[in-house]
C-alpha cells in the first residue's frame, strides 16, 4: 500500500528574489535577541552529557527517531537531538544509547549558545525542516531566519533534506552566500532511501516523492 503524503505547493517556482538581500542583511546585522533561561538551561544539560566525542546535531529532530539512528550508526560520535516540542521528544520511548542527548530547547537559542561556547560540529543535519512554501513566509525557512549566518561558525558536514526542490536550492544558495562559495544540490538516488533516517522520509519515499538534499562539508569554511 501507498502513502498518500503530498508535496508543499507554492506559487514560488524558484530561489526567493529577496533572498539574497535578506541573507546580506542578516550578515551585517548580527542577531541579538536575548536568549531564554530555559534554553541556557537545556543547553547546559545537553554539554553536561556530551563526553566530549565528535558531536552530530540532529537540529529539529521531531520525535528524535533519526537521532537515535544517528547515535546508532555513529558509536565514536555523541548525538545530541534538540526539538522545542516537549510532546514529540517524549514519544521516544525505551532505552536511548548511551551516546544520545534529547534536549528540549529552541534550536535559535541552541545554535547560537553552540556558537558562543566555540563547538564545532562534526555533523549538522536538519532533515525535512518545515518548508514554509508560502512566498511571504521566506524569513520563517531556517535559510531566511536572522539566525541563519552562525550555521556556518559551528562547521561539520551539514546537510539539509527536503520533499520541495526549492527549500534545497534556496538552503545551497543562502548557504553558499553565507560562506563565499558555490554550492550543490542534488535529489536523492534510491540508496539514499533503502533506510529512511526518520518517519517523515519513509512517508515522502512511499508516496512516490522525489527528495532532494544539499550536503556541505564545512570544516574547513568554519
Amino acid at each position: 500500500m501507498r502513502a498518500n503524503s503530498r508535496i508543499p505547493t507554492s506559487a514560488q517556482t524558484g530561489i526567493h528574489e529577496r533572498l539574497g538581500e535578506l541573507v546580506d542583511r542578516h550578515l551585517r546585522e548580527p542577531f541579538r535577541k536575548p536568549i531564554l533561561d530555559y534554553n541556557r538551561a537545556a543547553f547546559d544539560a545537553a554539554m553536561a552529557a556530551w563526553n566530549g566525542q565528535p558531536l552530530i546535531l540532529d537540529a529539529a529532530c521531531g520525535t528524535g527517531a533519526s537521532c537515535v539512528l544517528l547515535a546508532q550508526q555513529h558509536p565514536a560520535c555523541f548525538a545530541i537531538g534538540v526539538d522545542q516540542s516537549e510532546a514529540r521528544l517524549s514519544t521516544q520511548k525505551g532505552e536511548l544509547p548511551p551516546n544520545l542527548h534529547l534536549a528540549r530547547a529552541d534550536l535559535v537559542d541552541f545554535w547560537r549558545l553552540l556558537a558562543e561556547r566555540g563547538v564545532k560540529l562534526e555533523r549538522h543535519c536538519l532533515f525535512y525542516p518545515n518548508p514554509w512554501p508560502k512566498i511571504g513566509h521566506l524569513a520563517r525557512r531556517w535559510h531566511g531566519h536572522a539566525v541563519f549566518p552562525v550555521l556556518a561558525r559551528l562547521g561539520g558536514r551539514i546537510e539539509c533534506r527536503s520533499n520541495w526542490r526549492i527549500y534545497v536550492e534556496e538552503f545551497a544558495f543562502a548557504l553558499g552566500r553565507v560562506i563565499g562559495r558555490d554550492i550543490g544540490w542534488e535529489t536523492m538516488g534510491p540508496e539514499a532511501l533503502d533506510a529512511p533516517v526518520s518517519p517523515f522520509e519513509r512517508k515522502y519515499r512511499d508516496s512516490g516523492q522525489p527528495l532532494y538534499r544539499c550536503v556541505v562539508d564545512l570544516r574547513s569554511a568554519a
